[in-house]
């Protein structure tokens, strides 16, 4: 909280834990008869014969109210105000100091600012033994108990009555268990009370054991806890807890980008749990009208188990989502298997591409804006890129600048820009490959995906492989010829100026080399009854007229 209030962190984890790995602890105490017979704590009571010890961890998360506010996180409650003091020299190691018990609640109550007749209930230390608690008792009969009237008494309780001492982890089980108290509206009884203690002279103010239950309802005041911990070298701390200020909650804004369909997906174990989750989520979203559907769909996404049994709601609004939970656009269940993302090559280029999914989708636009500023980088200057490339590729349909999207050097890096922020778009709703490929330039996207080049290094790739590229004498010719690769390798026996490019299917394969090789080689297979297609490309891609760009691409390669 000190680190908190200072500036010195805006969001801090503090807890305890405690595993028992030796017995070495229960062999101590059973030694100096400060063992319960039946393991039990029973905190404050008569029958009080010892502590039992529990072993457990707890975390709590804290913020700055104001921050917590601002960033939209539930607060569960508020720490008013905190001490920590030290008994010194006692009267032997574990023997708790009432007078430092007293002056450690005091200075919490005064770093709180409220009086003690405003704190409610006191979770104590409560140890369960004949010397700790009387002592404890006192020092709250003493502060507490002074503040209080007899029919407003301040409530006592101990969580060791429920799970044992948990020794580090003890102080954090407190503050969770008055934390839950305020929750539910309830002060929850301590266990294995006969009598309160007859070694504390309750009559000395007004503090009431919890042997029941009782309702700790809102009231026109805060309501407020004490929380004890001491150590056992003499350590105090004590905490005000305060109940979280009702403020109401708000309503998260929808992004200012239109989405055009916001998918919610849910699974199951079977159909029936699948089922038995859409009615959970109705039931859920019918309580809290004021979710974002987006925050609802991506928390589906990102935070759930993919379970086998799947269904997909589909919705342009809440109320749209809301009604096809009844009926999903789309139900089936996963087969065995993995998936694979394919990134394409040259001559999918389009028009436009990726520009209503940047309007649309913040992480698409995000990723793309990135990527296209390192390849504008790289390429800006370069002969035969006259227009930034975010300029031909969003181009108006028939302007000057639209028809430089199918030169080389602006198809290979658009479609890198694309495939890289298509993929960024998928990973954020949860959907990653197993195993990715790529063809042409594809292959650059699909390493990067694979994570063997970081961004920059694989922009640097790109755009030294398009600007290379693009400068090499245009000429050359390329053909998709309906044939197997050993068919084509037989034919090409005879051409010393062809080569296959790529093989796509068992009979779809494409040539690469000199314009007037590919049109003889077109024609044998036209002669075989076989279709063929002449591609719309500038040079002759994946031949060996692509060799006199090597030795610049590998220097640049090898800084890589």
């Amino acid at each position: 909280c000190q680190a908190l209030r200072s500036g010195e962190c805006d969001l801090a984890l503090a807890g305890g834990a405690t595993v028992m790995a030796t017995p070495g602890i229960f062999l101590e105490f059973a030694r100096q008869g400060g063992l319960a017979d039946d393991g039990r704590c029973k905190s404050f009571a008569d029958g009080a014969d010892g502590t039992g010890w529990a072993e457990g961890g707890g975390v709590l998360v804290l913020e700055r109210l104001s921050d917590a506010r601002r960033n939209n996180h539930p607060v569960l409650a508020v720490v008013r105000g905190s001490a920590v003091n030290q008994d010194g020299a006692s009267n032997g190691l574990t023997a708790p100091n009432g007078p430092s018990q007293q002056r450690v609640i005091r200075q919490a109550l005064a770093a709180a600012g409220v009086d003690a007749s405003e704190v409610d209930a006191v979770e104590a230390h409560g140890t369960g033994t004949r010397l700790g608690d009387p002592i404890e008792a006192q020092a709250l009969l003493a502060t507490y108990g002074q503040a209080h009237a007899d029919d407003e008494p301040l409530w006592l309780g101990s969580i060791k009555s429920n799970i044992g001492h948990a020794q580090a982890a003890a102080g954090v089980a407190s503050v969770v268990k008055m934390v839950m108290a305020l929750r539910e509206e309830t002060l929850p009884r301590t266990l294995h009370v006969d009598e309160p203690s007859s070694h504390v002279d309750w009559s000395a103010g007004a503090v009431e054991l919890l042997t029941e239950e009782r309702a700790w309802p809102r009231g026109e005041r805060p309501r407020r806890a004490g929380v004890s911990s001491f150590g056992i070298s003499g350590t105090n701390a004590h905490v005000i807890l305060e109940e979280a200020p009702t403020v109401p909650s708000p309503r998260r804004p929808e992004p200012a980008t239109h989405v055009p369909v916001i998918p919610w997906v849910l699974s199951g174990r079977s159909r029936q749990a699948m089922d038995a989750q859409t009615d959970t989520l109705a039931a859920f979203l019918a309580e809290r009208p004021e979710l974002s559907s987006l925050d609802v769909g991506l928390s589906l996404a990102t935070s759930r188990a993919a379970l086998e049994h799947r269904a997909v709601v589909l919705g342009r609004d809440a109320d749209a989502l809301g009604s096809g939970l009844a009926m999903p656009a789309v139900t089936g269940v996963v087969t065995e298997g993995r998936t694979a993302w394919m990134f394409t090559g040259q001559g999918s280029q389009r028009l436009g591409m990726g520009r209503e999914l940047h309007a649309a989708y913040p992480r698409f636009a995000r990723a793309f804006d990135e990527t296209l500023a390192l390849l504008e980088a790289e390429l800006s200057g370069a002969d035969g890129f006259p227009l930034p490339l975010r300029d031909v590729l969003f181009a108006d349909d028939g302007s000057e600048a639209a028809a430089l999207l199918d030169r080389t050097g602006y198809a290979q890096a658009a479609l890198f820009a694309v495939e890289t922020a298509l993929a960024a778009l998928l990973d954020s709703w949860g959907l990653r490959p197993d195993v990715v490929l790529g063809h042409s330039i594809g292959e650059y996207a699909a390493a990067r995906m694979a994570g063997v080049f970081e961004l920059p290094d694989a922009v640097r790739l790109v755009a030294a492989r398009a600007r290379l590229m693009q400068a090499l004498p245009e000429g050359g010719a390329m053909a998709a010829v309906e044939a197997d690769e050993a068919e084509i390798n037989d034919l090409l026996t005879t051409f010393d100026d062809v080569t296959i490019a790529a093989v796509n299917g068992p009979t779809a394969v494409v040539v690469s080399g000199t314009e007037e090789g590919v049109e003889r080689l077109m024609a044998s297979v036209r002669e075989r009854g076989r279709r063929v297609t002449r591609l719309r490309v500038s040079h002759a891609f994946h031949s060996p007229l692509m060799e006199p760009m090597l030795d610049e691409f590998t220097a640049v390669a090898e800084q890589i």
